[in-house]
């Protein structure tokens, strides 16, 4: 399985700069991954496709701000540094840029000395680790100093940080945000809930592994990042009890996916608890408890598409993809978002019928 399967072509104007000032309000292409066929709506209509006895399943990590800039003691030159996850007390595993400034023995100053780091070891792919020096409290130094971790490939300063957080952000500890769930206002949970489709909480923090590219030739040979996840005990009997049932379970984003994922026994048992992941999913991946899916298009060649395209098939996931491209749907951290599952149109027709029996206009 080569990488460059999973390549399409994408216009740099598609890839959204700026968030919608309703989060509800972006586009929704729904991909029925047995037959390929596709549907549009916006976001907000996402509860035409989920039924009473359905389980939501978010991430509910919290990102934090985890992008610092500083200089060296000694000579002043410029360093940023991008906080990957707390090892131990003050002592961080980040990314820093240069990394031929950074040697182990390494001083660093941020924010007027504020805060300091000692550069005390190198690590895998070249990460470095940093103990920090400060007075205080090492959470309101960050946010007062730090910076939200936007990708790259978005270059527009982003006005308010809350808007790359989801509504029910909760847990702190993610270099980036579990995207899906930005399309969600807490009205259209509140109407999900009460339409009697459960929630379950999962927490994922994300790290950059999902996100790096795909460096070798053949997909198998790619290995993930670890990233820390925690499930609830109640929340993961929501799960069990839809699964048992028959209701569907509908991971908000890959992040969730892989979380449930990797917390299931060979028999679709979900454990709760916590740990390290490093689950990598792509085509001929059986999935153990998802049923359906609600993710954002993603970057050509990512682990991300690989994991979609395990869903659905990767023709089916790149055509809808090309369809997309067609229409000018916004792309990536604060695009557009599609809803992958079986069948939906039929259960679409299902759950309006219920919903309104006597054929009258909602």
């Amino acid at each position: 399985m080569n990488v460059k399967d999973f390549y399409f072509d994408l216009p740099q104007e598609l890839i959204a700069q700026d968030p919608l000032e309703d989060r509800s309000a972006s586009r929704l292409l729904v991909l029925d991954k047995e037959t390929g066929e596709t549907f549009h709506h916006t976001f907000r209509e996402i509860g035409q496709y989920l039924k009473a006895g359905d389980c939501l399943v978010i991430n509910d990590t919290k990102v934090i701000p985890a992008r610092l800039f500083g200089a060296k003691k000694d000579t002043q030159a410029k360093i940023e540094l991008l906080l990957l996850k707390r090892r131990e007390n003050d002592i961080w595993e980040t990314l820093v840029k240069p990394g031929k400034k950074a040697k182990p023995g390494t001083e660093i100053i941020f924010g007027d000395g504020i805060l300091s780091g000692t550069i005390i070891d190198t690590v895998e792919d070249g990460n470095r680790l940093i103990q920090f020096h400060y007075e205080g409290i090492f959470e309101e130094i960050l946010d007062k100093l730090g910076q939200m971790p936007l990708p790259p490939y978005i270059t527009h300063q982003l006005k308010d940080k809350n808007r790359y957080q989801t509504v029910y952000a909760k847990h702190e500890g993610s270099a980036a945000a579990p995207t899906a769930g930005l399309h969600f206002t807490e009205e259209l949970l509140k109407e999900i809930q009460e339409s009697g489709v459960k929630i379950a909480r999962v927490t994922l923090h994300v790290g950059l592994g999902t996100f790096r590219p795909v460096k070798v030739e053949n997909v198998l040979d790619h290995h993930m990042h670890s990233e820390f996840y925690m499930i609830e005990e109640a929340e993961a009997r929501k799960i069990n009890e839809t699964k048992a049932a028959g209701g569907k379970i509908i991971c908000v984003g890959t992040t969730s996916c892989r979380t449930i994922e990797s917390a299931a026994d060979e028999n679709g048992y979900l454990k709760a608890g916590s740990g390290w992941t490093d689950i990598f999913i792509y085509p001929g991946y059986r999935f153990k408890i998802l049923d359906a899916l609600i993710t954002n298009f993603h970057l050509p060649e990512s682990t991300l598409v690989m994991l979609v395209s395990a869903l659905a098939g990767r023709e089916h996931v790149l055509s809808a993809y090309e369809e997309a491209v067609r229409e000018r749907y916004r792309f990536f951290s604060f695009g557009d978002a599609m809803l992958i599952m079986s069948e939906p149109e039929e259960r679409r027709r299902q759950i309006l019928a219920e919903r309104n029996p006597e054929g009258k206009d909602a």
